[in-house]
């Protein structure tokens, strides 16, 4: 049987795909791109703002209507907030963003006899993690590790604790395992996944912490790089930069969740930092790994947000000097409280707010890829571009390269400029 996968969301659910593909081929079926004609078709849904709820639903009608015979299966943290919802999309399996080789199991059956069935449980009520294979499909260079699941910090604006549940972690010694089998099979990156990583532990026996994880796995496959997800600030400690600033094989790139520039917004939201606590993070990071990129996320136009409090949140990311940011107009999501926060913004004021923002962060992205004019970076090539081969450097900029057949090698390159939505650079010879 051939499936095809079509993923929305976050690098969780881009893993838990790969975990399913991983799955069907060990049981000798084929994994297809979503464009082609299929005997199943896998949509692995997201569900943070009522914006992804309309591109799922848009996803499975147009699947529907394209393979009108074809066995549809539907999973993810959007079946799982509202599986009545998939249901009537003509979906024939909806399963939740738990129990993946179960949800495997139920589209092979409906293969055989075209039943329709919905397993979706109790997200809040999650106590184990679910161990699924690690690794990406054998084109990749890069490889992830889904360390941890769910999340207890149940801010306003945010559905996902309650579409993944309470933290549960990975065993330490599965993580290792899992990255010293990426390693043999020649991936040259891991990324470090999960849904809220600087939880790591706090559910295991002794409560290691995220950073004694973080060490193990660098120590355990020196020869590759170790990427890091989405930090939350608070996780950045002088004891933080002091354990992994010696960890030669971890990428300088940290993505620090921010959300807001200004005190009083994220009062609203309940993040549970203060902007003064978020620059102490970027001043340590700076201070332990120099040059390193420092990314961020923004929302604009939460409820209730004032003019004086969005140029307050520009003069801080100016502050911050972001390498790059993902810039959001807050989106109402229907069963959180920002939902019924008064002081709800505009299409109009979103979208102004939003250019704004970008303007801002597209300058400091610019100004940190010429900062890196004239440097030296190790580069994994990952493909082909318009006669060029592109990667990644271990800051996670993009650079361009000539060359040809650089597939998964991490050769040294001097950067000499910006070019396109990175940079460009010459390959050395590793003498």
């Amino acid at each position: 049987m051939k499936f095809g996968f079509f993923t929305l969301g976050c690098k969780v659910n881009q893993y838990e795909t790969q975990a399913m593909e991983h799955l069907l081929r060990s049981r000798g079926h084929e994994v297809g791109s979503f464009e082609e004609n299929c005997d199943g078709y896998i949509i692995n849904t997201c569900s943070v703002t009522a914006v992804s709820d309309k591109k799922n639903r848009a996803v499975i009608r147009r699947c529907r209507r394209e393979h009108p015979n074809a066995v549809i299966g539907v999973c993810g943290c959007y079946s799982q907030h509202d599986p009545a919802a998939v249901e009537a999309l003509d979906v024939d399996i909806v399963s939740g963003s738990a129990g993946r080789e179960a949800f495997v199991d139920m589209m092979l059956s409906a293969l055989k006899d075209r039943h329709h069935e919905t397993q979706v449980d109790n997200a809040l009520r999650r106590r184990s993690f679910e161990i699924l294979p690690a690794g990406g499909l054998a084109s990749r260079t890069r490889a992830m590790i889904k360390v941890q699941d769910g999340c207890v910090n149940f801010c306003t604006y945010c559905i996902i604790p309650y579409t993944r549940g309470p933290v549960r972690s990975a065993p330490l010694e599965l993580i290792l395992e899992q990255a010293q089998s990426l390693a043999s099979e020649g991936y040259q990156e891991i990324v470090i996944t999960g849904i809220e990583i600087a939880s790591w532990g706090v559910d295991l026996p002794d409560k290691p912490s995220m950073v004694h994880m973080v060490k193990a796995i660098c120590e355990a496959v020196p020869q590759i790089r170790i990427r890091l997800g989405s930090l939350e600030p608070r996780i950045v400690t002088e004891e933080f930069c002091r354990e992994l600033s010696g960890m030669k094989n971890l990428c300088p790139h940290f993505h620090l969740s921010m959300q807001s520039g200004c005190d009083t917004v994220l009062a609203r939201m309940k993040r549970k930092y203060t902007c003064d606590r978020f620059y102490e993070s970027c001043v340590l990071l700076r201070q332990a790994f120099p040059g390193c990129a420092i990314t961020t996320d923004m929302i604009v136009a939460f409820p209730g947000e004032t003019e004086e409090e969005f140029e307050e949140s520009l003069r801080f990311i100016r502050k911050c000097n972001f390498a790059d940011m993902h810039i959001f107009p807050y989106s109402r999501r229907p069963g959180t409280p920002a939902d019924k926060m008064p002081g709800q913004h505009s299409n109009a004021v979103k979208e102004h707010r939003s250019q704004l923002a970008i303007s801002v962060a597209r300058e400091m992205n610019e100004a940190y890829c010429r900062s890196l004019i004239g440097t030296r970076q190790q580069i994994l090539f990952e493909q082909e571009s318009d006669g060029f081969f592109t990667g990644h450097a271990p800051n996670s900029i993009r650079v361009y390269a000539e060359g040809s057949n650089l597939h998964n090698q991490v050769l040294p390159v001097e950067i000499t400029a910006c070019f396109r939505d990175g940079l460009c650079g010459r390959i050395l010879s590793e003498s």
